[in-house]
């Protein structure tokens, strides 16, 4: 006849260590402190830069509203180009992938 007693463990110092490692990749309790700060004000930048975009794609709206209820074009493409060399000399090639995405996003639906 077997036991199925439920097994008592205890956690230690190296246990949390170890969870921190696997959570943050770090060795140490205070890279792991300072990884898990970090990454916290990362998630803050980026829950302000959505709230950004999303304001961003409001005012295009309005902008394209105004431009098509003129008689005009929805995109304007030398606007558009003005925006790539801004975030390409801002941020080096891969701006100009970021500011992309952002005029794809603010384009709306044709």
């Amino acid at each position: 006849m077997t036991s199925t007693s439920p097994v008592k463990s205890s956690t230690t110092k190296s246990d949390t260590a170890k969870s921190a490692a696997e959570k943050t990749g770090a060795h140490t309790d205070e890279a792991a402190a300072l990884i898990d700060n970090a990454r916290s004000r990362i998630d803050a930048l980026d829950d302000r830069i959505i709230g950004l975009v999303q304001e961003r794609m409001a005012i295009s709206a309005v902008i394209q509203e105004a431009r098509i209820t003129s008689g005009g074009r929805r995109i304007n493409l030398s606007r558009e180009m003005e925006i790539l060399g801004q975030y390409r000399d801002a941020l080096g090639k891969p701006g100009t992938s970021l500011a992309m995405t952002l005029l794809e996003l603010c384009r709306g639906r044709a």
